[in-house]
This record gives structure tokens, sequence and C-alpha cells, in this order.
């Protein structure tokens, strides 16, 4: 089971500051893309097809989980992490709140355009 209690206290799972600044780096959506499939990896797996070390990849895991984007659980002696569907849900649902904002911004200056375009 994955970190049952959710997030780790101080992970921003909510919030999207932290979860926009974990996504702008290449190295963490590439492992992000790797555990989009839905299973449970090991830091060894997650470094096997690239040129980083197990240590950077372990700091670009701890980043991601910070921000809530992953979880990770303790399987023997290695830590294996999973994608967090949920925090990719809130980002979701924020840029949705921009995107309706800026909608209606443009909403209301066609009118106006066309308002003042009529008279």
């Amino acid at each position: 089971m994955l970190n049952p209690e959710g997030p780790r206290p101080g992970a921003g799972s909510s919030d999207p500051a932290l979860i926009f600044a974990a996504l702008g780096d290449r190295t963490r959506l590439s492992l992000l893309d790797k555990l989009g499939h839905g299973q449970a990896l090991s830091i060894a797996k997650l470094s096997s097809d690239t040129r980083l070390t197990r240590q950077a990849i372990t700091k670009h895991l701890h980043v991601l989980e910070s921000a809530g984007l992953v979880a990770s659980l303790r399987v023997g002696r290695e830590s294996r992490f999973a994608a967090r569907r949920d925090a990719f849900d809130a980002a979701r649902t924020y840029l949705d709140r921009v995107a309706a904002q800026w909608d209606d911004a443009l909403s209301r200056l066609r009118v106006f355009v066309e308002q003042d375009g009529a008279g």
C-alpha cells in the first residue's frame, strides 16, 4: 500500500506552486513518465536506463514526493515510488480554474469591442 496517511507533513500535495515547480525539470518529468504506468518502481529500476546516479534520482524523487506527486513505500530494504493521481487532479483543477478566468476575461473583452464598434 502506498503511504496510507497521504503525503508526509509539509508535503504540498495541493499547492500548485510546489507542483508546477517540481514539474519544471526534464529529469523529474521523465521519472513521472516512467511512473505513469501505475507500477511502483525502485530507484535502481528508475535509474537503469539513464546516466544519472541513484543519488541524483533519489534527490529528484524527494522533490516530487515533497510536492505530493509521488508516494514511496518500503519493500524489504528498498524504497519504491509510484505516481499519485490526486496531485495531478489538483493541478488540473487549478489549470481549469485559471483557464475559466481567462475565458471569462476574453468574453468580456469581446463584448466590449463589439459594443464599441457598433456605436
